[in-house]
C-alpha cells in the first residue's frame, strides 16, 4: 500500500488502531516503501528508537492524551 501525502498528514481518529495490540493509535510511522504502521502511545514509546531510524516520517498525536479522562481504559492511553 502506497501512502499518499494527504494520509501522511491526516489526523488519526478513534477508528485507527495500533497494529501491535489493537488499542487506539496515536502515532503513524511512514516508511521509505510508502507503507505505514499505526501504534498506540505505549508501543510507539517502546519502539521509538527503531521508528526514528527506519521511518521517513512519524506523525505523533500523543499530545492528545493530555485530554483523556483519568478514568479512561488503559488501551485508550
Amino acid at each position: 500500500m502506497k501512502v499518499t501525502q494527504a494520509l501522511a498528514t491526516e489526523p488519526l481518529t478513534a477508528a485507527d488502531r495500533c497494529d501491535r495490540c489493537g488499542a487506539r493509535a496515536y502515532v503513524r510511522a511512514i516508511f521509505p516503501s510508502g507503507s505505514c504502521l499505526l501504534f498506540c502511545a505505549h508501543h510507539a514509546r517502546q519502539h521509538a528508537d527503531a521508528l526514528r531510524s527506519a521511518a521517513v516520517e512519524v506523525h505523533d498525536e500523543t499530545h492528545l492524551l493530555d485530554d483523556v479522562s483519568p478514568t479512561a481504559p488503559d488501551e485508550e492511553r
